[in-house]
C-alpha cells in the first residue's frame, strides 16, 4: 500500500480519538501496534513461495536453499555426447559402437528421487509451478554454454497433448527462453504418431517404436538447434528427432534436459 510511519501514526490517533474506540486502561494502544505487526507478517508469508519439496516458505528461488542442495547432481565426468558419466569426459562405449545423431547433451540432475517425483507432479498431474522449477534450474545450467539458434520442444502427440494439457518439454522451454532470450520454435517440429510409453520397452523396440515419429515444417539451413525435453533416457527418442533435424538441414544438434537417467 506504500504506508509510511507517519501515516501509521496519525491513523492510530485518529483511531483512539473515535468515542467508541476509546479503552480507560490505553490497552488500544498496546493492540494496535500487535495488530500491525502481525498484519505487516502475515502479508510476508502470503508472498513468499511454498518448497516444492520441504513445504517450508521460501523467497530464494524454488525448491529452496536447503532442498536444492540435496537434489543429485549428475555426476561428473561425463561422456560429452550422451551425458552419462564417463572416465575422463571421454565418449562412453555406447556412443562409440553407435554414434547417435545428436552432437551433445547436456543435464543437469540425475533422475532419481526426488527428481523423478517433481517431473512426475509436472508431467502427469498438471503442477506447472514444479515444471517452472524445474525449468529454471535447466536454464541456469545452460546459460553458460554457447547459445543455440534456436530451442525446440520435444513435440508431444495430439492425443496426448489433448489428455495432458500441455507438453512439458514446451514449458520447460519457455523458461529456459526467459532465462537464455533464446528463441523457441513452438511448432517447427510434430509427432505425428502416437507411440507406446518407451519406458516399457527394450533398447531395440524403444528404436523401432519412434522411427519415423517427427516431421518438421521447413529446412533449417545450417541452424544450431537444441532440443529440449525433460528426461534423457536411452536417447531413442532424441536420436530419431535429431537424425530428422540433420536430414533438413540443421548443422548441429543438442538436448538440453532437466534429468539424466544413469544405467545401472
Amino acid at each position: 500500500m506504500g504506508w509510511d510511519m507517519a501515516t501509521v501514526v496519525a491513523g492510530k490517533k485518529k483511531l483512539l480519538n473515535f468515542p467508541q474506540y476509546r479503552f480507560r486502561d490505553g490497552r488500544l494502544s498496546i493492540f494496535l501496534p500487535r495488530f500491525l505487526n502481525s498484519l505487516a507478517q502475515a502479508l510476508r508469508r502470503a508472498a513468499a513461495e511454498a518448497c516444492l519439496l520441504c513445504g517450508g516458505a521460501t523467497r530464494e528461488g524454488n525448491p529452496c536453499p536447503a532442498c536444492r542442495r540435496t537434489l543429485p547432481l549428475l555426476p561428473s565426468p561425463r561422456c560429452p555426447v550422451c551425458a552419462v558419466p564417463a572416465p575422463q569426459a571421454a565418449a562412453c562405449g555406447d556412443c562409440l559402437r553407435r554414434p547417435p545423431a545428436f552432437d551433445a547433451a547436456a543435464a543437469l540432475l540425475e533422475y532419481r528421487f526426488p527428481v523423478d517425483a517433481m517431473i512426475r507432479r509436472f508431467k502427469y498431474q498438471g503442477d506447472l509451478a514444479a515444471g517452472r522449477a524445474l525449468g529454471r534450474l535447466l536454464a541456469e545450467h545452460v546459460a553458460p554454454l554457447p547459445s543455440p539458434d534456436l530451442l525446440i520442444p520435444m513435440p508431444l502427440h495430439p492425443a496426448r497433448l489433448k489428455v495432458r494439457g500441455f507438453n512439458q518439454a514446451a514449458e520447460l522451454a519457455r523458461e529456459i527462453a526467459r532465462g537464455t532470450r533464446v528463441p523457441v520454435a513452438m511448432d517447427l517440429c510434430a509427432r505425428h504418431r502416437d507411440t507406446a510409453e518407451q519406458a516399457r520397452l527394450s533398447m531395440g523396440e524403444r528404436r523401432r517404436n519412434v522411427r519415423g515419429a517427427f516431421s518438421c515444417a521447413r529446412d533449417l539451413d545450417g541452424a544450431d538447434v537444441a532440443v529440449v525435453d525433460d528426461v534423457l533416457t536411452t536417447g531413442a527418442t532424441l536420436n530419431e528427432l535429431a537424425r530428422l533435424l540433420k536430414r533438413r538441414g540443421a548443422a548441429r544438434v543438442r538436448a538440453w534436459v532437466v534429468a539424466r537417467a544413469v544405467p545401472n
